[in-house]
């Protein structure tokens, strides 16, 4: 693993935060090009990859869901949802 791309926690946070505010379900580049500071794409995705592992967000199609705390958004999804 390259060091070189592993977020620090402040750079997690950013992300985070930014997934957290932004007002709907965004795709990867949406989120990417929404940050409030430069991050590294390789960077990014290793945030992202960290944040899935972590059960923080899942991908729908190709859209990022955050399921970490309380998420509003979360909870409109599952409302709207197809039960089987």
């Amino acid at each position: 693993m390259d060091s070189g791309h592993n977020p620090g926690m402040k750079t997690l946070l950013v992300i985070e935060n930014a997934i957290i505010d932004s007002a709907d379900h965004p795709t990867r580049m949406q989120l990417y090009r929404s940050l409030p500071t430069k991050i590294e794409y390789e960077t990014f995705k290793r945030a992202l990859e960290y944040f899935e592992a972590h059960g923080i967000i899942i991908f729908n199609d190709s859209s990022i869901v955050y399921t970490g705390g309380k998420s509003e958004k979360l909870q409109d999804l599952m409302k709207k949802r197809i039960k089987i």
